[in-house]
């Protein structure tokens, strides 16, 4: 009977993978705003119709001043154009430029607005942590790149800031367009602003052959995605053959998703880590490090991006599967945090990131051997334990994950 739930669970498994991908994409990997941001304001003065950009931070620097000058330039030649914020990460967003997009007729929401910074309220730490952009219905980005400069202020001796974003064209992109209209609308209704009500108009979109990528664009939200992200990594993880690799700046996933990635290396799986060397958000980095000793233990490699600060969030599985998008493998993204990522299936995409991913790890990473681990002084043990009891506890109050996330 067993045997039996076991064969109906692995079709039931692969059924779903094959139908959640679709065919007909076209798929370009980014690096880094270098990439990004040129290909963000040529579709912004090329579009003709609407535009839809989300972002967690928004930052008064050269790159905000030219994003918001070309948001402004394509609402006043009639663009029906949409910036949705979150409210705590671009809660500095300056009121000039609010202002501006105003009197060029631009729509501008902030998701949950900071109003009470001392509020205990739970419900506050679910930000809008996605970055998406549409463009006509024809263009979508999706990734993990925020609307701010690549140089870290006060770190000018570090690389600038290491992450990816796709540009994609094909049947997600219609997926990716309902996504942030249905998310200004949702925050439109609880602000009691008009545009809950306002619907746009389907655009005719010319149904054609894009490119030979298949994909799948998924979300996590709080009502009826709350996993769908988590679980489309642990489904591949799953059925992995030779290689996992994962690029992720904060890295503390559940016990669930942990015990896929042991497995994987029991059954011979080469599992690769590529994790934040510098110290960005303090708790979760010495965090993290409670689980590197039985991580190597399992015959998982870690390496350690020292050259500057990592904020990637992809992953390459059998040089067929990567993904690219804002979710960080965390509490704050798997349980809290609004996240999009892209899923796709294409060896050459694949092949690109990999071979990026393996020259980010051979010249600008450390790998982390089980000796230095063992070598570990006692204030550093006590520092990262430490750390890792304050996110248990906090997620204790909080009563986020469950009890066995962190186990």
């Amino acid at each position: 009977m067993q045997v039996w739930r076991d064969s109906a669970r692995r079709l039931r498994t692969h059924f779903f993978q094959r139908n959640t991908f679709q065919p007909g994409h076209r798929v370009r990997l980014l690096y880094n705003g270098t990439d990004y941001f040129p290909l963000l304001l040529e579709e912004i003065a090329a579009a003709r119709h609407e535009i839809y950009l989300e972002s967690y931070l928004f930052e008064a620097d050269d790159i905000g001043r030219r994003v918001v000058a070309a948001l402004a330039a394509a609402a006043r030649r009639g663009v029906r154009v949409r910036l949705h914020l979150d409210g705590f990460g671009a809660r500095y967003f300056p009121s000039h430029w609010q202002q501006e997009l105003a009197d060029a007729g631009a729509g501008l929401l902030f998701f949950r607005p900071e109003i009470k910074r001392l509020s205990l309220n739970r419900a506050r730490l679910r930000r809008l942590h996605r970055k998406l952009a549409v463009f006509d219905g024809r263009v979508g980005f999706v990734g993990g790149i925020n609307i701010l400069t690549d140089i870290e202020p006060g770190h000018l001796n570090l690389a600038p800031r290491y992450d990816y974003a796709v540009r994609v064209e094909g049947p997600a992109v219609a997926r990716i367009r309902n996504a942030v209209q249905r998310m200004w609308r949702q925050t439109a209704l609880v602000q009691l602003e008009q545009d809950w009500v306002e619907k746009s108009e389907p655009l005719v979109v010319p149904g054609r052959f894009y490119g030979p990528t298949s994909a799948h664009f998924v979300i996590r939200d709080n009502l009826n995605h709350r996993h769908d992200i988590e679980k489309e990594y642990r489904r591949a993880i799953r059925y992995a053959k030779r290689e996992i690799i994962i690029a992720n700046a904060y890295f503390l996933p559940g016990y669930r998703f942990r015990q896929e990635l042991r497995a994987a290396a029991e059954r011979g799986v080469n599992v690769v880590l590529l994790l934040q060397g510098q110290v960005d958000h303090f708790l979760l980095h010495w965090a993290t490090r409670a689980y590197y000793r039985r991580f190597i233990t399992a015959g998982i490699q870690i390496y350690e991006y020292s050259a500057g600060f990592m904020h990637a969030k992809v992953a390459v599985i059998d040089g067929e599967w990567a993904t690219v998008g804002s979710s960080n493998l965390d509490p704050f993204s798997l349980l809290l945090a609004r996240e999009a990522n892209l899923f796709v299936r294409d060896g050459e995409l694949a092949d690109e990131l990999r071979a990026d991913l393996r020259r980010k790890m051979d010249k600008y990473s450390r790998r982390i051997e089980a000796e230095r681990v063992s070598r570990a002084g006692w204030a550093l043990r006590a520092l990262v334990w430490g750390c890792f009891a304050l996110v248990r506890f906090m997620m204790s109050v909080t009563g986020y994950g469950g009890r066995r996330y962190l186990e």
